[in-house]
């Protein structure tokens, strides 16, 4: 395989100790795709292979139709959801899922996450929506995914009864969005069980996102 892929293998590979980290998977569950540059390809995690045991030449390359290209591994069950995504959100290069404990609750109650908190208006740029209801081994997630994503700003979704799906530029991209996805995810919950929690306006939420979108952090 090229080099680009060999580099998109590595990154994958990596970016699962994050979901480790952030205690954001359990067992085996959960995975992380990135798009190969310039190549109909990506690369994801193998199916059922615990998170020691992960190394860049078990992850799985695939064609964006979902075909394992090389790897000596059955790749993720989501496989089919991912190449879906990719192909329908070219600008897209990287895929997540995560059972998260808190944004994991508010699917399985189909409640979307308001926003309440300056830090979602940042990085989601309104609520994080809930996705519908689908069944794992076939591409019926992507296309929940890619319905309620399409012309939202949010990189995350929460698909009902299941668990989160984020995406980004790139694979490090759509592991923040998992990441702060479950950091609001748990923060909002906290606050509503002390009571009603207080929208943020629209119009603040618009000023916030632009601000973290276009001036934060280093040129």
């Amino acid at each position: 395989m090229t080099s680009a892929v060999d580099a998109v293998r590595e990154t994958v590979c990596r970016l699962h100790d994050e979901l480790v980290r952030y205690q954001l998977v359990a067992w085996t569950a959960g995975n992380v795709s990135g798009r190969v540059p310039d190549q109909d390809l990506f690369v994801i995690k193998p199916s059922g292979v615990a998170y020691t045991g992960l190394t860049p030449e078990s992850m799985v390359v695939c064609a964006l139709d979902g075909r394992v290209v090389d790897g000596e591994f059955s790749p993720s069950s989501d496989t089919d959801a991912h190449a879906y995504v990719y192909r329908h959100m070219p600008e897209v290069g990287g895929v997540v899922h995560t059972h998260s404990t808190y944004a994991s609750a508010w699917a399985a109650r189909a409640e979307p996450i308001p926003c309440v908190l300056t830090a979602m208006a940042d990085e989601f740029g309104g609520e994080i929506p809930v996705g519908p209801f689908a069944l794992i081994g076939n591409d019926d997630i992507g296309k929940g995914i890619v319905s309620t994503l399409t012309g939202h700003r949010s990189p995350a979704v929460l698909m009902q009864n299941h668990g989160v799906f984020t995406i980004g530029k790139d694979a490090t991209a759509a592991v923040k969005a998992a990441v702060m996805c479950e950091d609001v995810a748990r923060t909002v919950h906290v606050a509503r069980s002390g009571g009603a929690v207080v929208p943020i306006a629209q119009e603040d939420i618009d000023s916030l996102y632009d601000r973290y979108q276009n001036a934060y952090g280093q040129p």
